[in-house]
């Protein structure tokens, strides 16, 4: 076990054995820890999320995770990158009974140390412990040079980017501690996972591709498309799937339920009536279909639940969690990827909830973070959320402009939403309408373009479209004027 957790290090520096902690003032058996997380060997995601649950089986509570970030190896080069994070824990462990059930749980999950400084399935090396130093033959807590990786700080930034080390007369923080780094070279690539089967997102990355998002609603009253896929039909559904794959969709967003504004709810029962065929249809009888993500839009926990069974990879939720008290910690539980998009209300109710008195990207981001930090409370890992402004939902046309404009600020200015993939869904909304006259939306095909385009602009890394094949093109070609690094601008 290396402190931190790279290829490379250890904060153990063979110190006598000296203490000085401080328990949680709220509750003096517990303690506040910061966990770094490392895997550059298989399926580094799966490794380190099997990593956090098994904290969680010792009773070392999982409060908050980091994004993971890819990053380069040091000192040992010719192995592969490391995927690094951060996560927050709260245990009654002291300092070494820590370390002890952190080794413990390494060797449980097959970390062999072959070479030293090389390669590792799992590292868990301990950062902080309270606000106080812990030095030990076994342990030192912290260490100066935590101060000096990038790979440390980055993700332990976005947990504490204000506060202090622990050191005596220190009175930096971390996140200047970050910004006084040199620019690693190759740059950390934050990583969003989904499934083995499909690519992981890299929002940072300045030339990743654009996903092609499809809607597939087994509805009879959606807004655009409403009785145009029963989900009764298999044939027709099979021929629909194939066209969006082959025209490029790379995910199929299967709803069940229309949330159009004033829309009418329908059943558990008739949702799950709608969807689970369909899904499982998907998954075991269209092989053109194996690497492509499923979303399942609802807002309904048990709908999320049964959806990911039959196959879903992914729940996306138009409320992030706010219409059924047990969507976030179901989320949770199947740990699947999931996109929180930003809405007030109900769709019966949402129009006439349109006030935003700090402005709407102000306001957008304060209470996008709210539900990021509910969210996070449920246990849902930070690389498994994707964020969603909600074009339409609770906003009139110059909010969804003033979006679409913006979207660059929400992703990377304010302070808390920066490294998650963005999702947008402008797809033949009204605003396209009422500013073309269009009355009849599937005919917005042009409108949607310019929006589309716009979102790849602002940095969105996926897009919800009905117009498949054309939408394809427009963000085929949007990618190759903005997804191009600073040095080939």
């Amino acid at each position: 076990m290396d402190n931190p957790s790279h290829g490379s290090r250890s904060f153990t520096n063979g110190a006598t054995g000296s203490f000085n902690t401080t328990a949680n003032p709220c509750n003096p058996s517990l303690h506040r820890a910061f966990i770094a997380l490392g895997s550059n060997v298989g399926e580094r995601v799966e490794m380190i999320e099997k990593a956090c649950s098994e904290m969680e089986r010792a009773n070392i509570r999982v409060k908050r995770t980091s994004s993971l970030f890819e990053t380069a190896p040091m000192y040992v080069l010719d192995q592969d990158p490391f995927m690094n994070g951060v996560c927050e824990v709260e245990t009654s462990l002291g300092p070494l009974e820590l370390l002890d059930a952190l080794q413990a749980i390494e060797i449980g999950l097959g970390r062999k140390k072959l070479i030293d400084k090389g390669p590792r399935s799992i590292d868990l090396d301990i950062l902080l412990y309270d606000d106080q130093t812990v030095s030990h033959e076994r342990l030192n807590i912290p260490h100066q040079l935590m101060l000096e990786r990038d790979f440390v700080l980055r993700p332990l930034c976005q947990l504490i980017p204000h506060e202090i080390p622990p050191f005596a007369g220190h009175n930096t923080t971390y996140l200047s501690h970050l910004k006084s780094l040199p620019p690693p070279e190759p740059k950390p690539v934050a990583t969003t996972y989904i499934s083995k089967h499909f690519p992981p997102l890299h929002s940072t990355d300045p030339k990743r591709p654009t996903h092609i998002m499809a809607i597939l609603n087994l509805t009879p009253d959606s807004f655009s498309d409403g009785g145009k896929h029963s989900p009764t039909d298999l044939s027709t559904l099979t021929n629909t799937v194939r066209s969006f794959i082959a025209s490029g969709a790379t995910i199929l967003d299967i709803g069940g339920e229309s949330t159009r504004p004033g829309s009418t709810p329908v059943g558990e029962a008739e949702e799950l009536a709608r969807v689970i065929p369909a899904i499982k249809h998907i998954r075991t009888s269209i092989p053109e279909a194996a690497n492509i993500a499923i979303s399942i839009d609802t807002y309904r926990a048990r709908v999320a639940e049964e959806a990911c069974a039959a196959g879903a990879d992914i729940i996306n939720d138009v409320s992030a969690g706010t219409l059924d008290p047990n969507m976030l910690t179901t989320m949770a539980r199947t740990g699947k990827a999931v996109m929180l998009m930003h809405m007030r209300g109900t769709p019966s109710t949402m129009t006439q909830l349109t006030d935003y008195p700090h402005g709407i990207i102000h306001d957008v981001g304060a209470e996008l973070l709210s539900r990021l930090s509910a969210a996070e409370a449920a246990g849902i890992r930070r690389w498994r959320i994707i964020l969603d402004p909600g074009l339409g939902f609770a906003k009139n046309q110059p909010h969804d402009l003033a979006i679409l404009r913006n979207l660059h600020t929400l992703r990377s200015d304010i302070q808390g939403l920066q490294y998650f993939p963005w999702l947008m869904g402008p797809s033949r909304k009204r605003f396209i309408g009422n500013l073309t006259g269009v009355k009849n939306a599937s005919d917005r095909t042009w409108g949607t373009a310019a929006t589309v385009s716009a979102s790849i602009a602002g940095g969105a890394d996926i897009v919800r479209v009905h117009d498949v094949k054309e939408m394809w093109q427009v963000a085929k070609v949007a990618d190759a004027i903005y997804r191009v690094d600073e040095e080939d601008a």
